[in-house]
């Protein structure tokens, strides 16, 4: 016997299919590792602006096992040294390889010593300072539609180190005097930017952000 499906049945089947799929349309889950920092919840407004579901947790109050659920990291900035930031190296060592991991100040030093880089304390220390930042490869995502050379807000007193660079990451951006503002690993979706895309003094700093969600 031959099935035979009606009209009514295969609009039906149809809209069903299409709510379906609509129902699993998810938002991006984006976990961001709080390191005690007073701009984390800028970053979180920019995410939750692009649509975002955003969970916060501190770096000493989540389980390495629980960051598994989520698609995308972002490290925050804080105080100290990455050794000082919880479970923040950890995560990194178990996710890069998986998850779309993205580091801020802080959140890169963390991704550089990871990979066996060194970090410099700085003579200077940068606490809401603007510089002009310079692009190194024009493939990065992170940088579309951001011009070659634009103006970031700093606030650090560490930087990942030009000397003994890791083989497995890339340089993405410099300052005026060869300091790195940005990296990304040549195989994992691992990147890092050295100053802080929510401070008004980074302009191009949502769309970053933006692009980062996106990529």
């Amino acid at each position: 016997m031959k099935l035979q499906i009606t009209s009514f049945e295969a609009v039906k089947t149809f809209h069903e299919h299409k709510k379906t799929n609509k129902m699993n349309v998810s938002k991006n889950k984006i976990l961001v590792i709080d390191n005690y920092d007073s701009f984390v919840y800028n970053l979180v407004h920019y995410l939750e602006e692009l649509d975002c579901e955003v969970t916060v947790k501190r770096n000493n109050q989540i389980e390495l096992e629980e960051v598994n659920e989520f698609q995308k990291i972002l490290l925050s900035p804080g105080p100290g040294i990455p050794s000082e930031a919880g479970i923040m190296n950890e995560v990194i060592q178990k996710y890069a390889a998986t998850k779309s991991i993205f580091g801020v100040c802080l959140g890169q030093q963390a991704i550089g010593e990871v990979f066996g880089g060194k970090l410099d304390n700085l003579n200077d220390v940068y606490h809401g300072v603007s510089s002009f930042t310079i692009r190194t490869l024009d493939d990065e995502k992170i940088y579309n539609d951001v011009p070659k050379y634009f103006e970031v807000g700093r606030y650090h007193s560490w930087v990942v180190s030009n000397d003994e660079f890791p083989e497995e990451l890339e340089i993405t951006a410099v300052d005026e005097n060869g300091q790195i503002m940005s990296l990304r690993h040549k195989h994992y979706d691992l990147r890092g930017v050295q100053f802080h895309p929510e401070s008004i003094l980074t302009p191009q700093g949502k769309k970053i952000i933006e692009n980062w969600v996106n990529n």
